[in-house]
C-alpha cells in the first residue's frame, strides 16, 4: 500500500472554498480505488496549511488514477474548480508506506 500526503498552502481567505474542493475530490480518489483518509484544514496555529492523504493498493494503481484524471470530466471540473478559486496557492506531494495494526 503507499499513502499519498499532500500539503497545501492556501489562501486564508477562501478555507470555505477550498473545503468545498476537497469534498468533491474524496469521491473521486474513492471512484478510482482509492481510499481517502480526508483533507485537514486549519484550526489552530497556522491559518493557511491543509493536509490530505489517501491510499492506493501500490504506486502502480495510483500512477493510474493520475493518468485517469487528466481525462476523467469531473476531475476536470475539480482541477478548474480549484484554478477559478485559486484557493490553493501551492501544494508539495510525498509519499508513505504505512504501519498498522
Amino acid at each position: 500500500m503507499i499513502t499519498c500526503y499532500l500539503r497545501y498552502v492556501l489562501d486564508p481567505y477562501k478555507l470555505a472554498e477550498f473545503e468545498h474542493y476537497g469534498r468533491i475530490w474524496i469521491p473521486l480518489v474513492e471512484k478510482f480505488g482509492g481510499q481517502h483518509h480526508g483533507y485537514f484544514l486549519p484550526s489552530e496555529g497556522a491559518n493557511n496549511i491543509a493536509l490530505a492523504m489517501f491510499s492506493f493498493p501500490n504506486l502502480a494503481q495510483y500512477e493510474q488514477y493520475r493518468e485517469q484524471s487528466k481525462t476523467d470530466a469531473e476531475c476536470i471540473a475539480a482541477f478548474k474548480y480549484a484554478e477559478d478559486t485559486r484557493c490553493i496557492l501551492s501544494y508539495e506531494r510525498s509519499f508513505f508506506r504505512p504501519v498498522f495494526e
